[in-house]
């Protein structure tokens, strides 16, 4: 009797730990200088690289044919080889999400120090306008 497959009890990508870069974002997670993040977000970027390459290997193997019109290629294809590639697949993908989120927080923490930057670089050319 074969055993059962594993069932995958993962329905939905979790998401990412807070993020401060500098004074801005939110605590009690990850915490970056704005000086580093970018180069955080960069080698985030290369993984996302790899694992988009990773995808299209796990479509080729969760998309496995049987070599032969026999019993014995098609029932290992159909319980053992397609089933283990689609989770293969699903997992790539849900790794996909989670650093494309992760990225994204990074993106916003980070723009988040441009944006407190700004707005003192417009308070402070606007001090004192008016007085004369």
């Amino acid at each position: 009797m074969p055993a059962a497959a594993p069932k995958d009890t993962l329905t939905s990508v979790p998401p990412p730990a807070p993020i401060q870069v500098g004074t801005s974002g939110s605590s009690g997670g990850y915490k970056f200088s704005p000086d580093e993040v970018q180069g955080v977000i960069n080698k985030w970027q290369a993984l996302l690289d790899q694992v988009e390459d990773d995808i299209q290997h796990a479509q080729k193997i969760a998309g496995v044919a049987a070599p032969g019109q026999e019993f014995a290629s098609t029932d290992f294809v159909r319980q053992g080889a397609s089933p283990s590639g689609q989770t293969l697949l699903q997992q790539h993908e849900r790794m996909r999400e989670y650093i494309r989120n992760y990225i994204t927080a990074l993106q916003q923490a980070s723009g988040r120090i441009q944006q407190s930057e700004d707005e003192a670089l417009h308070a402070a050319t606007h001090q004192g306008q008016g007085i004369i």
